[in-house]
Parts: C-alpha cells; structure tokens; sequence
C-alpha cells in the first residue's frame, strides 16, 4: 500500500494541465456498450476508476484498446450480463452498466456498489426509473437483477432527489427504449451534458442535457463514434486551492473554467486573484491576506461536494471563522479530524464544520479516507511545517492522475514511497 511524504513550506509556481474528467469516462465508457460498433474516446485518464471500468467491459466481452489517452472500445458481442463483486466492489460508478446492458441485451446482473465511504448513494433512484422504463427489477445475494425481455419503453420519470448517476443511467437506457422518456429533477452537471454529447453522436436524440428536464427519443440502434471527454473540473479546483494555499503563481490549462465558477467566486470572496488568461486557463496568484468565507455544498451549478475538503484545507489557513456546510453527502468530514491532527482549529457539528484560522500546520502521520479527503491532505501538507506522512493514497489514484508528479513539476516537494 503506497503513501505520500510531503515536506511542506514551498509555494508553487507554473503551469498544471488539467486532465479528462473521472466522472465524464466513466459513464462515456459505460455507453460504449450500447452499440456494436467501435467508440474511440479521447483524454481518458489513467486513473485506477477508469482502469476497473475498462475491465469491467472487458469481462462482458467488449475489446478495450488503450493508447496514451484515447481508448477503443468495441462492443461487437457481449457474452456476459454480469458486473461482479470483485470489481464493483471498489467503485460505485460501477452501477453506470446497468442501463446500457438492459437497453441491449434485456437483461443485466450488477452486483451492489462499493467505493468511498463518504455516506449512502443509494441506487434505488436508477431501479426506480428502471422500473418506470418497464424493467422488472429484484435484488438477490447482494446482486441487483434486471429484466426487460421485450424492451424498454419511454415514460416520465420523476427523481425525488436529484442523481448525477441516476440521470446518466436513465440517459443511456432511455436511448434505445420504445418512445420518449422525459427525466424530471435531473442532475445537470457538465458530465451529464458530456455523456448526451456522446450519445447524440452515437446517434441518440437528447435534448435539455444539462437542465433539469431532459427528453430522450428512443431509437433502434446507436452506432459508433468517436468524443473526446470534457476536462476534469475536480482536479482544476484541487489546482486552484494548492495554488492558493501555498501562495504560489501557477496557471491551469486545458481547463473549463465555467464548470468551475462557483469555487472561483468563493475564493475570490476569501482574497484569492484568480484571473481567466484564456478559454481554457485560469490563473492562481500570491494575493494578500487569506480571509474567512463560508461555504454550503450543492447540486451542480453550485458548489461542488466533490470540492468541500479541498476548501476546508485553504480555510484553514484564512483569517476568521468559515462556516462549512455538506448537505449532498452525511459522512463526509471525516478529513477534518486528520486536519485537526495538523494543527487545524476545525469543529463538526453534524452537517456543519466550523474552521478558525489561521492555524499553523505541522507534519503528521494521517490517513486519507476517501478520494477528496486525500486531496484535502495532500494540500494541507503542502503548507505544513515539516514531513507529513498520508496513508492509503490508493484513494488518490482512484481519481487524480500522477498528482504527486503534477504537483512535484511545479516545486512541490512530495514522493511515493511503499508502506513498510
């Protein structure tokens, strides 16, 4: 089991390229089985989320070519309905199959999801909508089974809660079901306008990717195509908060700086001069003084979840008091306690966290817990004084590609080293 050593005090300074986003392959990956044709997919990430995914396709039977960052899948046959326990265990995403191999083959047998233990992400919401579609669903040893012998056909669906994976899931088995599907309350984050893209290319009709009422007209078959995915907006604003933390001068390229305006404006509130140079850069620089601001997590175009332990690192270092409210996920604080173990003056109270700053931070051994709690450390540590030792970054990896390299080529000081 690998882990980061950070030594902290160094600001970073030039130029961090963002990657492909995680949360835009996976389910872009997931609708390649819905044709037989070949689907060329560009900058994938190399990212271990992306890997298990790749393999799951494999195991139902698509060939899945990889070259730097463009993959070739083609789904010709499929042999295998089954997403086993051994691979979806690790990832939650791994539900995204279940759409796509209703819609072609009429059946499917996905095992129950695992991934971050950041609080349920129930999938009832895609059985739900699987169901309106005319699935017959049942859950049996852990295994969600899902039948449609005689296809799927077109309703309303009506999520009582809104579901980036749900509207993907409905999405995909909405484009070859009988009629029109309308998804009410859908998730309209950049990665659900991305995986409409691709399936309108595929041959889809979508409309109102990216709203919250989408229209899907089914049709009888999809054919190949060739996308490339939409930039990471995840790691652009681990970027932007490293580069504030350590009151550095980086630039970030091949980024989407719309997807990311909600942090932009909020760190912008807290002191931070972010400048867009171009279309497709933003620009962290050393301001003055750090201040407090709060924060409470959304629905995208709010502010992200996915975004809120980063932000809990900076406040630490922000004059005042920061109220930091998580109202998507229950679990998902578990990083303020590694935070505390720094040094930091951090304070959970239910669904709130209360950060006083500035601390001073000092090396220590942590743990990350999930994926975004792992970033949270790795900048905190970033401004620490002394080693600090983070434990089970196999986390990081599931979203982030060669972070410690990235981050490293622009003065941070951080190895990989096996656990002992």
């Amino acid at each position: 089991m690998d882990r980061f050593v950070v030594q902290g005090g160094a600001p970073l300074e030039g130029e961090l390229l963002v990657s492909g986003a995680k949360n835009s392959a996976l389910p872009a990956l997931a609708a390649c089985l819905l044709t037989a044709e070949p689907v060329l997919l560009g900058r994938i990430p190399a990212v271990q989320d992306v890997r298990t995914m790749q393999e799951l396709l494999a195991r139902c039977g698509a060939s899945v070519h990889r070259e730097g960052g463009r993959v070739r899948v083609e789904a010709a046959e499929l042999g295998s309905v089954e997403a086993p326990y051994d691979l979806v265990k690790t990832m939650r995403a791994s539900s995204l199959v279940l759409g796509p191999l209703v819609a072609r083959c009429g059946r499917a047998r996905v095992s129950l999801p695992g991934g971050c233990a950041i609080g349920a992400r129930p999938i009832n919401l895609h059985l739900g909508g699987l169901e309106q579609l005319g699935a017959r669903i049942r859950q049996a040893h852990g295994y969600i089974e899902a039948e449609a012998p005689s296809g799927l056909r077109g309703a309303t669906v009506h999520f009582e809660r809104i579901t980036v994976t749900g509207t993907e899931d409905l999405l995909m088995a909405a484009a070859l079901a009988e009629g029109e599907t309308v998804l009410e309350n859908a998730a309209r984050e950049p990665e659900v306008a991305d995986l409409a893209a691709l399936l309108n290319k595929m041959g889809a009709s979508i409309e109102g990717a990216g709203t919250s009422t989408v229209r899907v007209r089914g049709v009888k078959r999809l054919h190949g195509a060739e996308h490339a995915i939409i930039p990471d907006r995840i790691e652009t604003g681990t970027f932007l908060v490293a580069g504030a933390i350590t009151q550095g001068d980086v630039r970030i390229t091949g980024c989407a700086p719309e997807h990311v305006s909600a942090l932009t404006e909020r760190l912008r509130q807290a002191g931070v001069d972010v400048s867009e140079d171009a279309p497709d850069t933003l620009h962290v620089r050393a301001g003055g003084k750090l201040v407090s601001a709060d924060v409470t997590t959304e629905e995208y175009p709010g502010f992200a979840t996915d975004l809120q332990a980063q932000y809990m690192a900076l406040m630490t270092q922000a004059e005042g008091v920061a109220l930091i409210t998580e109202t998507i996920f229950e679990n998902r604080f578990m990083h303020a306690q590694e935070l505390v173990r720094m040094g930091a003056d951090i304070r959970v109270e239910g669904h709130r966290a209360v950060v006083a700053g500035p601390s001073k931070l000092g090396g220590a051994a942590v743990i990350a817990s999930d994926l975004r709690a792992s970033a949270s450390l790795v900048l905190a540590a970033l401004v620490a004084q002394g080693e600090t030792v983070i434990d089970r970054v196999y986390h990081i990896d599931r979203g982030y590609e060669d972070i410690e390299q990235k981050l490293g080529a622009v003065g941070a000081r951080i190895r990989r080293r096996k656990s002992e």
